[in-house]
């Protein structure tokens, strides 16, 4: 139950729990860097045509890049597909401007790792004042006292294209920038760039806040300290993760959205690479072991078929 795969106990006193969150400079720089320039320019830069191009870009990243290429591809493994393809989400993903791929799985597995636990830290249950918990998550990380092993597999530090965004995640933004100031000039820039970002990491942060503090459950995992909910209304804009306890129930699905009606946008694109020969090996709750722990809460809801779409 409280297995993931990249996580390895050192000793006897490795835990979550001991440990104190203490200001991590690059994350923190970089998030008031980009926030001061979408705040102060935002405004006086602003244009219909770069708002829609900060919008358009912002669905292609967060769905394609994080959600689709880092989450259920890199991380979870949920399907296979094409190296060029792999490559292009994962630069996708990179994009959104949260890390390069060593870090982005190490950031999910230290919090997976911690929530299957019977107890962690705070930092990692996100049941703090909204207020601390938005400055620990962006601006601070975790220093634990007796923290795990972690030991990245051969896919995501083998290949020279991935360490390589590992070294220059933050400079990516450039080639990007360059584009969209010969396109549209300093307006597309602010907003295709800082604006975007901004909004990607908040984003990011605030639903996962709330999908561990409110919004219901079809399923409970015994014996981990944090449980995940569903947000209802909130599937589309982020690209099905908002599905937060179906994926803590069967975290290796490529499909979040399991009931009829729960948007998922990232499992649409799965499901379209699907049908054109890009992607196989597509893991489903109904081709998945069964779950150790997981008990179904008594619901009206029932799972869709695998095929359907």
């Amino acid at each position: 139950m409280n297995a993931v795969h990249r996580m390895h106990s050192r000793d006897p006193r490795t835990n979550p729990v001991d440990g104190t969150p203490v200001w991590a400079p690059v994350k923190s720089l970089w998030f008031t860097a980009m926030a001061t320039v979408a705040i102060v320019g935002g405004w006086r830069t602003f244009a219909w045509d770069a708002a829609t191009v900060a919008c358009l870009l912002t669905v292609v990243t967060l769905c394609l890049g994080h959600s689709v290429g880092f989450h259920r591809l890199l991380i979870h493994r949920s399907f296979e597909c094409p190296r060029w393809l792999e490559y292009c989400l994962i630069y996708l993903g990179v994009l959104v401007g949260m890390g390069g791929p060593r870090r982005i799985v190490y950031l999910h597995d230290i919090r997976d790792w911690s929530q299957r636990q019977p107890e962690c830290h705070a930092f990692f249950i996100h049941k703090s004042p909204i207020w601390l918990d938005w400055f620990w998550q962006m601006h601070c990380r975790l220093k634990l006292r007796h923290p795990p092993d972690y030991r990245p597999d051969e896919p995501i530090t083998g290949p020279l294209f991935y360490r390589l965004l590992d070294k220059t995640w933050m400079l990516q933004q450039l080639p990007l920038a360059m584009v969209l100031f010969w396109l549209g000039g300093w307006p597309w820039v602010v907003w295709g760039v800082c604006v975007r970002v901004t909004l990607s990491l908040t984003g990011h942060w605030l639903v996962g806040y709330i999908a561990h503090n409110a919004g219901p459950q079809t399923w409970i995992v015994e014996g981990a300290a944090v449980q995940g909910h569903n947000v209802r209304g909130l599937g589309l804009i982020t690209m099905g993760e908002a599905w937060h306890n179906n994926h803590h129930a069967y975290p290796d699905s490529a499909r979040l959205g399991l009931h009829r009606g729960q948007n998922d946008p990232g499992w649409w694109a799965i499901s379209l690479m699907q049908r054109l020969g890009l992607a196989r090996n597509v893991q489903l709750p109904t081709n998945l072991p069964p779950r150790p722990g997981l008990r179904r809460v008594p619901t009206n809801q029932q799972l869709t078929s695998p095929t359907d779409s």
